[in-house]
């Protein structure tokens, strides 16, 4: 196990890379979704769609999305934030209709984009008997179906909170349950991970795939971090580090 250190949490701590041991540790293949495993952005990608099908004003909403989109793009965005604006059409509608919705936005957006080479590797993984897992920042609405289409069952995304009040429809709220999984709480989440899995960090192998420099945090700890489709800070990191270079999706 890696020695605690006061300036770090100890789910920090229980992430740093494994550390040899007597025998063959778990192999876990982590995959980011947006860019990495999807050549789109679903969560940028739903807001476009449900603008197109009425929820949301085409000017307004298009400004707003896109001026968050820059903001992840660029490390700064504030997640909370982005979250309550993203859900607030899904939260008027209510389930029956939002669920509806997102059949056609399977449909009509993402499975089309799903690759060949993308599926391919997951499955390559799955094959060699790796557990698999998709972290995204992306909230669960959008992404649980997603995954599933991916064959992937083990989803981390922003969880969101439900309306428990007596009486409710139990239905989101806008807000974000527990800790977002965006930069540095992609390490906080993938720790909860396996804790809930009674794992020791040195007790598995972490391969993880990711496009973002917001990922770098996650990237550090893993035993090989693979820059997937990488923006060009994150290959620039990719290749002063010596890390692999993936680009999945031809430009």
């Amino acid at each position: 196990m890696a020695t605690r250190h006061p300036s770090v949490s100890p789910a920090q701590v229980a992430l740093a890379p494994a550390r040899s041991s007597g025998s063959p540790p778990l192999r876990v293949a982590l995959f980011d979704l947006d860019h990495t495993l999807l050549p789109i952005d679903s969560d940028h990608a739903w807001g476009v769609f449900t603008t197109r099908i009425g929820w949301t004003d085409p000017v307004l909403f298009g400004r707003r999305n896109d001026a968050f989109y820059a903001q992840y793009q660029a490390g700064t965005l504030d997640i909370h934030a982005y979250v309550r604006f993203a859900t607030e059409a899904l939260c008027a509608q209510g389930e029956a209709r939002s669920a509806a919705a997102h059949r056609e936005f399977m449909d009509q957006v993402i499975r089309p984009a799903i690759r060949a080479e993308a599926l391919d590797l997951v499955r390559a993984h799955q094959r060699a008997g790796d557990q698999v897992a998709i972290i995204t920042a992306t909230n669960e609405f959008v992404t649980r179906p997603i995954a599933s289409a991916f064959g992937v069952e083990d989803l981390m995304a922003v969880e969101l909170e439900r309306d428990t009040r007596p009486g409710s429809s139990g239905w989101y709220t806008g807000a974000i349950a527990g800790g977002p999984s965006t930069r540095e709480g992609k390490v906080l989440r993938f720790g909860q991970w396996l804790q809930r899995r009674n794992l020791r960090r040195d007790e598995v192998h972490v391969c993880f795939y990711s496009d973002s420099i917001n990922d770098l945090p996650l990237l550090e700890r893993a035993d090989e971090p693979v820059a997937t489709n990488p923006d060009d800070p994150l290959r620039q990191t990719a290749l002063e580090r010596g890390w692999r270079i993936l680009d999945l999706f031809p430009k």
